[in-house]
């Protein structure tokens, strides 16, 4: 017996056709959903997306985070927060008011030493401090051409001092201790220089690549090497020492090898600013436009790609040694022939080595941003001195300042959480729903 079609309702369900639990049961064709498909972004999402999360902006904002630790710092340090802070909440305006005097005259004291001083009469006077801060960032932009050339390669160089001083040692020599013309004395002391820092930065290319031998040990026992050579050197008389003296100093440079003023005697800046811009657009150049700047970022990106690809990789970790050592080097002849030329002590490339790793991690190794990020350390260094000397600041937070830009650029995904910027190349999935 089969069982015959009733026209009798469904006991489940309602006149209205509502299930006893509320659920319509709809009759003909189920409706269903489509796949979810990502909505492709447009090119002005994708166009922010870089912009907000690419690295010149974690840049800019990793200075403004240390701007505001710097700022914090200030205030906790200042006698007059300090003693309103007793009161606080007698007088919470007291201490604020005191806060905001320290921070901003402190700040107020680094712009004037570093760009601008409006207390003094005149354009030209007025400019002075920018003139000072172009000066202290022409030895960090050179230096900080050949670290990032280094890390471009895969390379941690972190023997600028001792390619610095053994550059200073041979170009300071040639200085002092030739005669010759005019011009032909300069140019044969950068020479000197140049091959002194090529060299020292030669071995340690040289170590990794037939050895090896990781640079990060190479370069640091490498700058006890050069420090204490020279420094022997300075003590022994006919080699470095100035003649009748005990003291590990070098003779003063002769005139025709000092690098001359670019605007006039009242200028610190000299010739060494233009053989720092010329240094950015030969890198530039090397990296961008050229082969070996191909091979270098090949290796960077993945030695044993570039390896399989046909690339000498030995042969690159020493090319990139020679020129990164070269133009480390570069910048202590700028110290000898423009900054210092009275004579030299084993002191005098002032941490320049170090701090041209912090511009070179600034300027994410590529030489423009080397360039501006030199000329904002050089600001640091010019207005430090001016913030101790107006506002009594100690000159160590000018250094914190300096130590929390590269905590911050290291961390970007901490500076994106803090401001809430996207990931380039993330996206927040946009879909759409297709009836089929």
């Amino acid at each position: 017996m089969t069982d015959q079609p009733t026209n009798e309702p469904n006991p489940g369900l309602s006149s209205s056709g509502m299930s006893d639990t509320g659920i319509a049961h709809l009759e003909g064709p189920l409706v269903s959903t489509g796949p979810v498909e990502p909505e492709p972004p447009s090119r002005w999402r994708v166009a922010m997306n870089e912009i907000m999360g690419g690295s010149i902006m974690i840049s800019i904002l990793s200075i403004v985070l240390a701007m505001v630790a710097g700022a914090i710092l200030i205030a906790v340090t200042d006698k007059t927060v300090q003693a309103t802070a007793g009161y606080f909440f007698a007088k919470p305006g007291d201490m604020l008011n005191a806060v905001w005097l320290a921070v901003s005259g402190a700040y107020s004291s680094l712009f004037q030493g570093s760009v601008y001083n409006f207390r003094r009469e005149g354009f030209l006077n007025g400019i002075k401090p920018f003139m000072d801060t172009l000066n202290f960032a022409t030895p960090l932009i050179m230096a900080g051409l050949g670290i990032g050339l280094g890390f471009r390669v895969g390379l941690f160089n972190i023997g600028g001092r001792g390619q610095m001083l053994i550059a200073i040692a041979i170009a300071g020599w040639i200085g002092f201790a030739l005669d010759l013309p005019a011009g032909i004395h300069m140019i044969v002391a950068v020479i000197g220089g140049l091959i002194g820092g090529a060299l020292w930065g030669g071995i340690v290319g040289l170590l990794k690549a037939k050895t090896g031998a990781h640079e990060v040990i190479t370069t640091i026992m490498l700058n006890f090497v050069a420090f204490y050579l020279v420094s022997f050197l300075l003590r022994t008389p006919g080699a470095l020492q100035a003649p009748g003296s005990n003291n590990p100093k070098s003779p003063p440079m002769k005139d025709t090898v000092v690098f001359p003023p670019l605007f006039g005697e009242r200028y610190s800046v000299n010739l060494g600013l233009v053989f720092a811009i010329i240094a950015v657009i030969i890198v530039w150049w090397i990296l961008e436009r050229s082969s070996l700047g191909f091979k270098f970022k090949a290796v960077g990106y993945n030695p044993n790609a570039a390896r399989v690809a046909g690339i000498n990789v030995g042969a690159m970790f020493i090319w990139s040694m020679v020129i990164s050592g070269a133009l480390v080097g570069l910048a202590g002849v700028s110290q000898i022939l423009g900054t210092v030329t009275t004579g030299f002590s084993s002191g005098i490339d002032a941490g320049i080595g170090f701090d041209a790793i912090t511009v070179a991690l600034l300027g994410r190794s590529k030489p423009w941003g080397i360039f501006w990020a030199a000329i904002l350390f050089g600001a640091f260094k010019a207005g430090g001195y001016a913030m101790q000397a107006a506002q009594g600041i100690p000159i160590d937070i000018v250094l914190v300042v300096q130590s929390m830009i590269v905590l911050f650029i290291a961390a970007p995904p901490l500076v994106r959480a803090v401001f809430h910027l996207p990931t380039p190349g993330v996206f927040r999935k946009r879909t759409k729903i297709e009836a089929v």
